[in-house]
């Protein structure tokens, strides 16, 4: 008889031992997969933090880029000058002309 105990003892500890390992895996499985906090949703939002730093560093270069260039339009001479090369302005009895050099010169 106390063989027969010892048996079913045994399994029985198996049995918790299995049911202890079968919901661990399934807490697992669903905290990384599954829930709203799980692994795969944090790399994705990481992966989107990561890019919108990037286009802010990019954003904020441009942003200090431009500032300079209203500094330096404030004054008119330099005005007139960025007027003249970027949008081919020109004072009255003027005469432009405009030399464009090949790519086999440069």
């Amino acid at each position: 008889m106390t063989i027969l105990k010892k048996i079913v003892n045994q399994i029985k500890v198996k049995r918790g031992l299995y049911s202890y390992v079968a919901l661990s895996l399934f807490f697992l499985i669903w905290m990384l997969f599954l829930d709203t906090h799980s692994w795969r949703i944090h790399s994705e939002l990481n992966n989107q933090i990561e890019t919108l730093e990037k286009e802010k560093n990019a954003l904020e270069e441009r942003i200090a880029k431009d500032k300079e260039m209203l500094e330096f339009l404030e004054n008119k001479d330099s005005l007139e000058r960025f007027a003249r090369e970027s949008y081919g302005h020109k004072k009255e009895n003027e005469t432009i002309f405009i030399i464009e050099e090949s790519k086999s010169e440069k």
